[in-house]
């Protein structure tokens, strides 16, 4: 068995280069779709490296696109290749290296934002939440729209332990914009924290691998691409609801350069803010006067755990929005009084 962390002797045989591969089929990065190619294999064999050792583990790669990290992970010899891939003009080339590696590849064109994987896997790799992650592994190139909804969409289901995590603390090894990438792995304090850095946090070991450098990419995107690897944790260091949690933390960003007080506030209708904000920030323990990027993860422990409390107490709290409220004034000042009418007659 290889070494953990090194790629496996198993090889494909020789195969066309993925600079041939995009030749034989015409293919083309599409803008809109923020598709980037990364042809060295160099570097695609990293980004395995960093999953850590695949022999015989079953994987799941996101958007192969023309196959780069896939012939990467096929080297590293796993049991089983999942590959999810939206845009029809790829399949061809990983038919391709499928009929190179009989029997480990199976190819699904479908976006991974609606596919099943709670159904892509045997169920004898199934393992207890406690137990160590299980012989899975996702692994993913994201293209930059898709990374930031598919990720959350992931946290959810670590949350409750559906789809992909049905099998139990399956890691997650991801490209990501740079900046974004820097926004899932900030701490308390840094000018990146962010609504992701605690969603990401509290459900999930966080680890920045390293960055690719945007020439290494065809076409050549903006920015350069950060590798970032998730564990799931055994315990949440937050015990709530998703959404709950979701929500806090959305509001506590809402106004980012103000007071925390300030974004909190919005967790209430107006004509119980104050009251409420004042409730739940010294019930929490939480200096009002910290910024939102001040807050450490138990901070937002406690006020998530005193704000299910207050929403236990007043069933209709949770379901208030505050962005409706405001949608509400505007058409009512909108609305023409009586005496306008009257006047127009």
């Amino acid at each position: 068995m290889a070494a953990s962390g090194q790629v496996a002797n198993f090889r494909l045989p020789p195969l066309p280069t993925i600079g041939e591969i995009i030749k034989l089929f015409r293919l083309r990065a599409v803008k809109h779709l923020s598709q980037n190619f990364l042809l060295d294999l160099r570097l695609t064999d990293k980004i395995v490296r960093h999953a850590g050792n695949l022999k015989d583990v079953y994987v799941c790669e996101v958007g192969p696109g023309p196959g780069g990290i896939t012939r990467s992970i096929l080297n590293a010899d796993v049991a089983k290749l999942l590959l999810v891939e939206k845009d029809a003009r790829f399949i061809p080339g990983l038919q391709m290296l499928s009929e190179a590696a009989p029997g480990k590849v199976h190819i699904v064109q479908g976006n991974i934002l609606t596919y099943r994987l709670e159904r892509s896997f045997p169920k004898h790799l199934q393992k207890k939440w406690e137990d160590d992650p299980p012989n899975i592994h996702i692994i993913g190139n994201l293209p930059f729209i898709v990374s930031t909804p598919l990720i959350v969409k992931w946290l959810e289901n670590v949350s409750m332990r559906d789809g992909p995590f049905i099998y139990g603390r399956t890691p997650m090894t991801l490209t990501f914009q740079k900046e974004v990438a820097e926004r899932l792995i900030a701490s308390t304090g840094t000018r990146q924290r962010s609504r992701l850095s605690i969603m990401s946090q509290y459900l999930c070991h966080v680890h920045k691998c390293f960055t690719i450098p945007g020439q290494a990419f065809i076409p050549k995107p903006e920015v350069d691409v950060t590798l970032v690897r998730f564990t799931p944790l055994v315990q949440p260091k937050i015990e709530q609801p998703f959404k709950l949690v979701e929500k806090v933390v959305q509001s506590a960003f809402q106004f980012r350069r103000k007071y925390c007080h300030h974004g909190l506030g919005i967790l209430f209708p107006e004509a119980v803010r104050l009251e409420k904000t004042k409730q739940l920030l010294m019930t929490a323990d939480v200096d009002p006067t910290l910024c939102p990027a001040q807050l450490s993860i138990f901070n937002f422990k406690n006020l998530c755990d005193v704000y299910r409390k207050m929403c236990d107490e007043d069933p209709n709290l949770f379901a208030y929005n505050f962005r409706e409220e405001l949608r509400e004034k505007k058409l009512n000042r909108k609305k023409p009084s009586h005496c306008d009418e009257d006047n127009q007659l």
